[in-house]
């Protein structure tokens, strides 16, 4: 009688715990994936309530990744690493040309500024019995078009020796503003051939003071202003010693301000108006400068 009401008693506990037993269980995969995308629709219809946006729409229903798929981005992504090297090589020797480029340009300019020194310090041909004081104002070729700024073309020898017995104080008046103009004093070597030339209008340094002056502008960055002094100079007195000069650096200023057709036309009207009377270092610089501007 016993074991007749135990059974029912066994079977009663059994299957009580039977679902106990298999909440403790772990999930398998296919539940677990099942209960994601349950909880990732939930996310969805909370995020999108309008619907699913068209980047994930449908996502659930495609297939797994076939081997074919596998293989086919393991060969993509092995494209772009190919590519990538390549860009990377193609970089390095790209860098190494523009250091070979920049070491030839370096060695070019460094040969030209030794030819210029050269140009310089060499006396200019017929005028090696001028005075002392007309050979401290020589000028040598401008700068190559290549140089990106202009640099002043005339020659820095030593100073003018002083007059000790003062015989000529307009000599030492003009070394004055001279002397301004080579240590890059713009302004106070204007200012000192401006009083030199109201001072001595007469004399022959005259000519070479307003030259100077338009240089000292044209060094300075003024352009128009050293255009206007230089022009004037020319055309104050034509036989001037530095009149020619004028018209040179006239060129020069203008092609400054962008008009190569008048630069042109100065250097034209130097060879035309001075012609076989060109001072030396203006013959030899002309070439270069009617390249700068393209004359025709």
């Amino acid at each position: 009688m016993r074991f007749r009401f135990a059974l029912p008693l066994v079977a009663l506990t059994l299957l009580v715990l039977s679902p106990a037993d298999a909440q403790r269980r772990p999930p398998t995969p296919e539940q677990r994936i099942d209960r994601l995308e349950r909880q990732v629709r939930q996310v969805q219809k909370q995020v999108f309530p309008k619907g699913q946006p068209a980047d994930t729409a449908g996502f659930s229903d495609d297939p797994a990744a076939t081997q074919e798929t596998v293989n086919g981005l393991n060969g993509r992504l092995d494209a772009v690493e190919r590519q990538l090297a390549d860009i990377l090589r193609q970089s390095e020797e790209n860098g190494n040309r523009v250091a070979q480029m920049e070491a030839e340009v370096a060695r070019l300019r460094a040969d030209q500024d030794r030819r210029l020194r050269a140009l310089e310090t060499a006396p200019a041909s017929g005028e090696s019995e001028a005075p002392q004081g007309e050979q401290a104002d020589q000028a040598v070729e401008p700068p190559p078009p290549s140089r990106p700024k202009l640099e002043r073309a005339e020659s820095k020898p030593a100073a003018i020796p002083a007059i000790a017995d003062g015989s000529d104080p307009a000599e030492a008046a003009y070394d004055q503003g001279y002397q301004l103009w080579t240590a890059g004093k713009y302004d106070a070597a204007i200012k000192s051939l401006q009083a030199f030339t109201k001072k001595y209008p007469d004399h022959r340094r005259a000519s070479w003071a307003y030259n100077l002056t338009g240089r000292a502008l044209l060094d300075k960055g003024q352009p128009r202003a050293a255009a206007e002094a230089l022009l004037a100079n020319y055309r104050r007195d034509k036989d001037g010693e530095r009149a020619q000069d004028s018209l040179f650096y006239l060129g020069q200023a203008l092609m400054k301000l962008g008009q190569p057709s008048q630069a042109c036309k100065a250097y034209q009207e130097l060879e035309t108006v001075y012609a076989g009377n060109v001072r030396a270092p203006l013959k030899a610089a002309l070439p270069a400068a009617k390249s700068e501007a393209r004359c025709g």
